[in-house]
């Protein structure tokens, strides 16, 4: 081999190795910049991550069922609560937070930043209603006013069996299901009628949680104040034990509207002389079932109700009700109530007849105005 030949390759083989080099120079380089450029990346949008956001002031955001981090991103930079939806998922996702969303209605404090938003919406408490169920509503009432709830969702077309619901203030998210309200005033329902049971009365003349809570459902019916359930009780539980029919208008009343609405007037002769399922003037003992859902109140003074000897009471006029021990007594107290009812028809007569006074004067100035008002001429 010549001397220009082995130059040649030499310098051949240099040429290749800087070229080498040269070009992993440039994929070092470019890998660099790379990290460089991601790095900045990165850094810019963490700090918009947790950087305040441009709503100024509270709002509620709805996150629906089943809706996904995409779509939420989305519809939070619709609505203008964050300025990026990609860094809202790309924050989302570094923190695993991309499927522990939950559906709800949230509230926004203003200038949330996207890092505290999705904080919020997967471990914050969404906003809650309620709907309140009073003591004494049938089923049937119960299941109108739920089905007329706002913020709920389908509806209740079973009417649950009567007095197996506890009556309550139920609290819900948007979108709940209403059955699902129905069904937790059932189990409610069932616990506390089960705790109640257990601290009855040893003598109580009741074989069963059923006779109790219908017994409960009439003390709910007949009066509404808390300090009397235990009194109403106990003139029942007395009648019970002597063998003494019930005679309680409410469940007559039941037995004509079967619990749908009120009756919207008094009793006439021939119903209570009529016999019926629920006319405890002509049945022995309870009725077949509860006439309403009646309160832990109403169930705890039947299952321990006053050592008393009153088997009467009638109104007293003022919202509650007098005792007696004999009909004797009894019958001078309905007399004074049938005095009071007489004097309250007559001022509930005046009260309408000065009503309607007042109207009629009212339509007389309206149309003394309209003829002294000055007329208006369109031709100006």
């Amino acid at each position: 081999m010549t001397m220009n030949t082995r130059q040649k390759k030499l310098k051949k083989k240099r040429r290749s190795r800087n070229g080498f080099l040269e070009l992993l120079n440039a994929l070092l380089t470019m890998v660099v910049l790379g990290v460089l450029v991601a790095g900045g990346i990165f850094f810019v949008a963490t700090q918009r991550y947790y950087a305040k956001g441009p709503m100024s002031e509270n709002r509620v955001f709805l996150v629906e069922q089943g809706l996904g981090l995409a779509a939420v991103a989305n519809r939070l930079e619709t609505a203008n609560l964050i300025a990026n939806r990609w860094i809202f998922q790309f924050g989302a996702m570094l923190q695993r937070k991309q499927s522990s969303i939950r559906a709800g209605e949230y509230q926004i404090a203003a200038n949330a930043s996207m890092a505290e938003i999705i904080l919020e919406i997967t471990e914050g408490r969404a906003i809650t209603y309620s709907v309140t169920i009073p003591e004494g509503l049938t089923s049937w009432e119960a299941v109108q006013r739920i089905n007329a709830a706002p913020n709920l969702t389908g509806e209740i077309t079973v009417i649950p069996a009567e007095g197996s619901l506890l009556p309550n203030t139920y609290s819900f998210e948007r979108g709940s299901d209403r059955q699902l309200v129905i069904d937790r005033m059932g189990e409610a329902f069932q616990v506390e009628v089960a705790q109640i049971w257990e601290t009855r009365s040893p003598d109580l003349p009741l074989n069963s949680i059923e006779e109790m809570v219908i017994l409960a459902s009439i003390v709910e019916k007949e009066t509404g104040i808390g300090a009397e359930r235990a009194g109403v009780a106990g003139v029942f539980i007395n009648r019970i034990n002597i063998g003494m029919r019930l005679q309680s208008d409410p469940t007559i009343i039941y037995g004509i509207t079967n619990g749908q609405g009120s009756l919207g007037r008094g009793l006439r002769r021939s119903e209570i002389d009529e016999k019926t399922p629920y006319n405890t003037y002509q049945i022995d003992g309870l009725p077949p079932t509860p006439i309403a859902n009646p309160g832990v109140a109403a169930m705890r003074a039947v299952v321990n109700p006053d050592d008393t000897e009153a088997l009467f009471f009638v109104a007293d006029g003022t919202g509650g009700h007098v005792f007696a021990n004999t009909y004797a007594e009894h019958q001078v107290n309905v007399a004074r109530w049938r005095v009071i009812e007489r004097e309250m028809a007559a001022e509930a007569a005046k009260a309408a007849e000065l009503a309607q006074e007042e109207a009629e004067a009212e339509a007389t100035r309206d149309a003394l105005q309209q003829e002294q008002a000055p007329s208006v001429d369109s031709n100006g």
